[in-house]
């Protein structure tokens, strides 16, 4: 087809149809928008509570609010477990990633090499938060927050507030108040025992968070925080720190294994000081070893010695078995028990019942004590809390061991009698000779101030306390074998005890517990104090060498701090009696 030909069938073809086209257009158009239209709808009302539930699950936060753990207080009122304010440091690692450059900077911050930070880096990689250290002082926690305001990552690096426990006393206090965890629920000690009242309810808070984590407003408190009750002791911090450290010099003095002493007040049982060793930091965890966590003035049990013979003199006094004067015969310094014999150190011959605890004679008291149906002298000892847990409140009370009556035997009776066969505690000791220094009133122990305590129980009267008193005020005079617990101007009472150690249920050769128990003032008891040194390896292993010295100095300083008056005076002159004390 020419040229001419095609122009001129274009002249004659028909117009397009626009229209149509027109019409087509806008209809897609209408399509588009009616879908447009149903999409938003469909967002907008049919979704709209399934996305605002998704909306609020990325940028709505409930946080919780801590809660105050309340302080365990003396019973003056010094602290000796706070909560104090902390901050807890974390990382969003999908930003904050190993090879940052403020990695060096942010780890001497955080106590830590860079290579120990960039592995924590590098194990939660991928995730959106980790923490990098937890209970940092809020001093370095806001040099932090400095840093990361400073490099722009405050989203990437941030702080969150809580608290951590702190031990005024550190070591003094540390069995008995034991020890939180990271948490700050207790795990040891009161903190443990009353960690229900201790322990306040976390509160929570609902926030909204951006993407970089900034708390942008603050929507509602969910649950307020109740923060925890306070727990106040009988323990006295001065006493106790004095117990603490005499202690402490006794068991190195005496290259001792351990030991442990308790102070009570013979008024109303309560605990002035309750220490051992060893011990440990509760605020430096780094060497906490389970010997020294374990609280061994009521959780360790030993044989008594012969500090159970005053008990027995008691019963014999209470009966009228005896009087003080009584005579008694020990020669030739042993005494045939069926096929086995009971020795004295030596021959002390014809002694009267007082100088049978004065130079604590086996044979003396076996005689005494075999006098006595065996379940008379078993109920005494019941009476005086053995067998029975103290309940002063402390985890892992021991109840010792008293063997039933019909057990025994002739010869059990006589072991019994100075304090073989049988087991108790420091705190049970302690607490038995409360009925010498109370007239005879066995006192229920306590150690948290205000609670109720159970009445006393009568086990002796109260001229047999009284004169069982005079009697061991003999065993800290001339002669006796506890000199060196006298204090200078003091009447002082009690008595020694030094029992072979039971290892792997036997008997060791040259291995001891070297065991005081006393009163004092003696002519009206304000405190007992028994005392228990494990295992000492040096020169002198006997309770009159050993314990005895620990007793009078703490006892010295006790007095002192309580304004208690001396009760040792010299009549002619009204000046205070100088004490005897041997070298």
């Amino acid at each position: 087809m020419s040229r001419r030909q095609r122009k001129a069938r274009a002249r004659h073809a028909p117009e397009p149809d626009y229209a149509r086209r027109q019409a087509l257009v806008l209809g897609l158009l209408l399509v588009g928008f009616a879908l447009l239209l149903g999409r938003a709808f469909e967002r907008q009302v049919l979704e709209h509570e399934f996305l605002l539930e998704q909306g609020q699950r990325r940028y709505l936060r409930d946080l919780p609010l801590p809660a105050h753990r309340g302080q365990i207080l003396d019973r003056h009122g010094e602290p000796l477990a706070v909560s104090t304010p902390m901050d807890d440091i974390w990382a969003d690692p999908r930003h904050l990633r190993p090879d940052h450059p403020l990695i060096p900077e942010l780890a001497g911050l955080l106590d830590l090499t860079p290579e120990a930070l960039r592995q924590r880096l590098r194990e939660a990689a991928g995730r959106g938060f980790v923490y990098l250290r937890h209970a940092v002082r809020p001093e370095i926690s806001a040099r932090i927050a400095a840093l990361a305001r400073r490099q722009r990552i405050s989203g990437w690096l941030g702080r969150e507030r809580t608290y951590r426990r702190f031990y005024p006393a550190g070591e003094v206090t540390a069995q008995v108040v034991g020890l939180t965890d990271t948490d700050e629920h207790g795990i040891a000690g009161l903190e443990k025992s009353y960690d229900t009242l201790l322990a306040g309810h976390a509160g929570l808070r609902r926030v909204i968070r951006d993407a970089q984590h900034r708390i942008l407003a603050e929507v509602e408190q969910v649950r307020p925080a109740r923060n925890g009750r306070d727990l106040r002791l009988t323990l006295d911090r001065r006493i106790q720190f004095l117990a603490y450290r005499e202690l402490k010099r006794t068991v190195r003095e005496h290259r001792a294994q351990g030991g442990s002493a308790v102070v009570l007040d013979a008024r109303n049982g309560d605990i002035l000081a309750l220490v051992n060793q060893p011990a440990y930091n509760p605020n430096d965890r780094r060497h906490l070893t389970a010997k020294g966590l374990r609280n061994r003035a009521v959780t360790d049990r030993f044989e008594p010695g012969s500090t159970m013979k005053p008990l027995v003199m008691a019963s014999a006094l209470d009966a009228g078995r005896v009087r003080p004067d009584t005579p008694i015969d020990t020669d030739p310094g042993y005494l045939k028990v069926g096929r086995n014999l009971v020795r004295d150190h030596r021959n002390y011959g014809l002694l009267d019942a007082t100088s049978v605890l004065t130079k604590s004679s086996n044979v003396g008291i076996t005689r005494i004590a075999l006098e006595f149906p065996p379940q008379d002298l078993w109920q005494t000892f019941h009476r005086l809390g053995l067998g029975q847990v103290p309940a002063s409140g402390l985890p892992g009370e021991t109840a010792g061991v008293l063997p039933a009556w019909q057990g025994w035997g002739r010869f059990e009776q006589a072991t019994h009698a100075f304090g073989y066969g049988l087991s108790l505690s420091t705190l049970q000791l302690a607490r038995a000779y409360t009925a010498v220094a109370g007239d005879g009133r066995l006192l229920p122990v306590r150690l948290v101030a205000g609670q109720d305590a159970a009445a006393p129980e009568r086990v002796f009267s109260a001229a047999t306390a009284r004169t069982l008193r005079r009697m061991l005020e003999t065993v800290t005079g001339p002669g006796g074998t506890a000199t060196r617990a006298a204090i200078p101007g003091f009447r002082v009472a009690g008595k020694t005890g030094t029992v072979k150690k039971v290892v792997n249920g036997r008997y060791a050769r040259r291995r001891y517990q070297a065991l005081f128990v006393g009163l004092v003032p003696a002519s009206d008891p304000r405190l007992v104090m028994a005392v228990m040194i494990d295992d000492p390896r040096g020169k002198a292993y006997y309770g009159g060498l050993v314990a005895a010295p620990l007793f009078a100095r703490v006892m010295a300083g006790a007095l002192r701090l309580l304004g208690v008056a001396p009760d040792a005076l010299d009549d002619a002159g009204g000046r205070l009696a100088r004490a005897e004390v041997s070298p």
